[in-house]
């Protein structure tokens, strides 16, 4: 059986634009939110994009400090409500090991996806592995289980840190 692996995100080690990626984020989630009657509120694009400001995780504190820099006073609940809204509209994943967030490329499907966490520098891996994801998706049919957010964190070194 061949592996049908599709990785995602890659880390960066070096100069990076991420202004595109900021960008193209934010086209997805529009057109996204548009075609499902979401509300894609002004500060929820604003977190949006400060979370796609580079593609390491970004704590919610992080994110609050970072709207504050645009001159936003938000109380913390509210960038907790903005933060839970993109995670529920599979538009970014928190990284629940690292308590953290971070932009997802496939952006508006709802899938299984793991994370490959380097303890060194820190730069996050995301890859979808069909195989995996069907593994699982057996290993809760055969219980009787209905997952909600499969999620697979793996901490290591990356190439580049080995």
């Amino acid at each position: 059986m061949s592996r049908t692996a599709e990785l995602v995100i890659s880390p960066f080690h070096g100069e990076h634009d991420h202004s595109h990626c900021q960008t193209k984020a934010l086209e997805n989630a529009i057109e996204h939110c548009q075609a499902l009657g979401l509300k894609l509120t002004s500060l929820r694009k604003q977190v949006l994009e400060i979370v796609w400001g580079s593609h390491n995780p970004i704590g919610a504190y992080d994110v609050l400090q970072e709207l504050q820099k645009k001159g936003h006073k938000p109380a913390p609940p509210t960038a907790y409500r903005a933060l839970d809204f993109l995670v529920s509209a599979h538009l970014i994943h928190r990284i629940e090991s690292l308590n953290a967030f971070i932009g997802c490329p496939s952006s508006g499907i709802a899938h299984q996806c793991q994370f490959y966490i380097c303890t060194k520098c820190g730069h996050v891996a995301e890859l979808n592995d069909g195989k995996i994801a069907n593994a699982l998706s057996d290993g809760a049919n055969e219980l009787g289980f209905e997952s909600t957010q499969p999620v697979i964190e793996i901490h290591g070194l990356c190439r580049a840190c080995q």
